[in-house]
């Protein structure tokens, strides 16, 4: 893939001058020579470290995936600081030698040591792409007219045309040693009513230059181009202390006036994005802190001048492999990855950018768009006739030699559709999180589409492919059941933001008294004489009935004491009466019959203290005798 040999080609110049032979071809990307000098000296030495992983690289590079595999698993028993770029490369070459399964179970056994993203990633588009279906994927895939033998890549809409990265041929432009083709330059195609190509020819909208000038995008808000360009003075290529030519981001204006936005002689910049609702400006670059190889990242700017420090987009996005290409459309962020995870080569994914920011799971566009090779650098628009019309670049069989410009049309944005939740299982008592909860997801049928546990700060977070309709609930062991149900109105109102989902633990709402186990509630009291609810009364019992909302498998007994004063046959009516109507207002509300074991009246029979007939004693103390216990039968099972 061109574009790789470019953006690794902005090498030290001294390189090719260190080392054995064999390295010095495999810096020249003669991979198929340096694995054999490589053979040749490991007879006569063992080879170290470095080029033991230059070997496995090689063997990668060249699709002798068995050998690569082999070679990295080598290096990674030896080497416990294989950079995540290597690690990724070492996955790439067991999934295509050993299939999906082995990566898999390799993965399952060091879990604690990865990010929890590039886990969720992983396991989220590894079943994904076993479940696709090509024929359902809805994109009317074409190869463009216009392209050359050689590169021809990055494309992206300007005003009703199309630029691209051309490497043919040009006498303005010398031939550049890593490619052997001509330093890179931008063309322009007219595009046709059926979104097919025109008339391709040099663009002279940007200042020329004898070097690169490659991945345009065009503003229409800022009406400037951005692209990127080898980093020259006074018309030369100039070079870091360590012999390093690297690539600048450039703005360009119609009238041909340029500066560099961002320009490190250290540091390589690629295919910038400009999103004017945001004012960001996106990027790939090969900074210090990637989490793998190129990442993507982003400064804000005020029109296009940069006014902030590069950020990284984080693991959701980045990866220990290669990201490149950023494209914002619709409220999704499209750009293109070599992880291990998807078809082979560089794939296209799509991650929808939620209220707060943060990125969905990236969704592997699937087969169609992405093929076992290379395919980046996605622009999408709207159709005036409906649908979308949008290009790629990609390296597949049927094209001209070399990275070649690709054209599609579907009906609708690329991708499958997802739903996306995270938030914090909390306690109502306290509002402090529950760690370890269940929470699961069921579709309208009730079928379980995920389960998964709440992490030690009672945080959870999943991402399934859309429904129509879902219920979320979550409950731990002495805790009660969440659970919701929604439409699809209402599951695109609550994804994206923070979620939050109350239980109750049963301990909560209950407690031990004389050697039984109650509903905890205020003390209340009937009126003298009386057996109707007071709202003192129903406010207690409304507790009752949230309770056996949430625990609904509760079994409870009523039991109701009245004090001594009064005569004994008087006071056990009273008891038995307040006892039935009690059970009468739970009943009212909705609590099954089948939860009260019993309700019964028991007068001045169980009296806690010496209160009894012809003793006298403080009001006080006949309150404690009249009381209303809600006694809990089965709460061993619970």
């Amino acid at each position: 893939m061109a574009i790789l040999i470019f953006l690794c080609g902005a090498v030290n110049i001294h390189a090719q001058e260190q080392g054995s032979k064999a390295d010095i071809l495999f810096f020249e990307y003669a991979y198929q020579d340096a694995i054999t000098e490589y053979l040749k000296e490991q007879q006569r030495s063992p080879l170290t470290l470095k080029q033991q992983q230059n070997l496995a690289q090689a063997y990668l590079k060249v699709g002798n995936y068995a050998k690569a595999s082999e070679a990295y698993l080598q290096v990674f028993k030896k080497d416990s600081t294989m950079t995540n770029h290597q690690f990724n490369n070492m996955l790439q070459a067991m999934t295509r030698a050993s299939g999906k399964e082995r990566v898999k179970a390799f993965l399952d056994t060091r879990k604690h040591t990865l990010p929890k993203e590039l886990i969720e990633n992983a396991d989220f588009n590894l079943v994904l792409l076993e479940k696709q279906d090509a024929e359902k994927q809805g994109y009317n895939v074409f190869h463009a007219n216009g392209n050359s033998n050689q590169a021809d890549f990055s494309p992206t809409f300007y005003k009703d045309r199309l630029l691209f990265t051309t490497a043919r041929a040009l006498e303005s432009k010398p031939i550049y040693g890593p490619s052997g083709e001509s330093f890179l330059d931008i063309w322009v195609a007219r595009i046709g009513p059926d979104g097919n190509l025109a008339n391709p020819n040099p663009f002279f909208g940007i200042p020329e230059a004898k070097y690169h000038e490659a991945t345009p995008y065009y503003s229409k808000e800022l009406d400037k181009i951005f692209y990127i360009s080898s980093n020259t003075e006074r018309g030369k290529l100039k070079f870091s202390q360590s012999g390093k030519n690297s690539l600048a981001i450039t703005m360009a204006s119609d009238d041909k006036t340029s500066n560099y936005l961002l320009k490190d002689l250290n540091i390589s910049f690629y295919y910038p994005f400009y999103d004017a609702d945001s004012g960001k400006l996106y990027f790939a670059a090969n900074f210090d802190d990637s989490f793998g190889g190129t990442d993507i990242y982003f400064v804000y700017t005020n029109n296009g001048l940069i006014m902030s420090a590069p950020i990284n987009l984080g693991p959701r996005i980045n990866t220990p492999g290669n990201e490149i290409a950023p494209y914002i459309y619709d409220g999704s962020l499209f750009y293109s990855s070599d992880i291990f995870y998807g078809l082979g080569g560089m794939d296209i994914y799509k991650s929808d950018i939620q209220q707060d920011g943060s990125f969905s799971i990236p969704v592997n566009l699937g087969t169609g768009i992405n093929t076992e090779v290379d395919d980046f650098g996605l622009v999408i628009r709207s159709r005036e006739s409906g649908g979308v019309l949008g290009y790629f670049a990609s390296n597949r069989q049927g094209g001209n030699g070399n990275d070649d410009l690709y054209g599609f049309t579907a009906d609708r944005k690329p991708g499958l559709k997802t739903f996306s939740l995270r938030g914090s299982v909390l306690n109502i008592a306290d509002n402090d999180e529950v760690p370890g909860a269940q929470v699961r997801v069921l579709d309208g049928e009730g079928n379980v589409l995920t389960e998964l546990s709440s992490d030690n700060d009672g945080a959870f977070r999943f991402e399934i492919p859309w429904q129509e309709q879902l219920t979320i609930q979550a409950t731990k062991e002495k805790y009660s059941v969440f659970s919701a149900t929604y439409d699809a109105a209402e599951l695109e109102n609550i994804q994206g933001i923070g979620y939050n989902m109350g239980i109750v633990a049963l301990d909560d709402i209950l407690e031990r008294s004389d050697d039984q186990t109650l509903f905890k509630l205020r003390k209340f009291y009937f009126s003298s004489g009386r057996t109707s609810l007071t709202p003192e009364i129903t406010t207690e019992l409304d507790k009752i009935v949230d309770a056996m909302t949430r625990f609904p498998e509760i079994k409870f007994s009523i039991a109701v004491h009245t004090d001594s004063r009064g005569g004994r046959t008087t006071n056990k009516r009273l008891s038995q009466a307040r006892a039935d109507a009690i059970k009468a207002y739970l009943l009212q509300k909705g609590i099954d019959r089948a939860s009260i074991v019993s309700a019964t009246g028991y007068g001045e029979e169980q009296l806690v203290n010496q209160c009894k007939d012809g003793v006298f004693c403080l009001e006080m103390l006949h309150k404690q005798n009249e009381r209303y216990l809600f006694v809990i039968e089965n709460y061993e099972e619970l």
